[in-house]
């Protein structure tokens, strides 16, 4: 099975009404998926630095009548650079950024500064091998106990870990 956005939301535990971060958003499918879980009454911040493509996200969801769904033009590598207001998320997902992240440092510093310091838990799925020519090249591929110690370095605590599917890993880390 490859890797299911909504198995993996399920095992997140969104609630309806909640506020959520989709940093590197990319093709849409955690925001989708994400827009059903909280209902119409939440929020799904949809973070990608390629504006084009937030531009085709944007036309599918007019088109998919989904109103629940805001897309910003931002860049993760920068502190500041979601645009999001401090602590306005509840819950922040990360699919399949880290590998292309440039300034850690930073992406960590920027996901404290966006989360809700008291119940804050992000999920993070990651790539665990390069299959068939998807997804990074072999050498750029982040093991799961390196993105554990980079999580945990950089103030998060973990909480567990999910089945993302055959050829990706997947965590849930909490706010400190």
């Amino acid at each position: 099975m490859f890797s299911d956005p909504n198995k993996n939301i399920e095992q997140f535990h969104i609630d309806p009404g909640m506020s959520v971060a989709d940093l590197g958003c990319g093709t849409g499918f955690y925001s989708f998926a994400l827009s059903e879980a909280i209902g119409p009454s939440g929020t799904v911040y949809a973070v990608d630095v390629q504006k084009t493509l937030l531009d085709k996200l944007k036309l599918e969801s007019e088109n998919r009548g989904i109103k629940n769904i805001k897309f910003i033009w931002g860049d993760l590598d920068e502190v500041g650079g979601t645009k999001l207001r401090d602590h306005s998320v509840d819950r922040v997902v990360v699919a399949n950024v880290m590998f292309q992240l440039e300034k850690i440092e930073s992406f960590m510093i920027e996901v404290h500064r966006i989360i809700n310091k008291k119940s804050g838990k992000l999920l993070l799925v990651e790539w665990s091998d390069s299959f068939g020519g998807l997804g990074p090249k072999p050498e750029n591929i982040i093991k799961s106990d390196v993105a554990r110690t980079m999580f945990e370095d950089g103030g998060f605590v973990f909480d567990r870990n999910i089945e993302a599917g055959d050829h990706h890993y997947g965590m849930i880390f909490k706010t400190t």
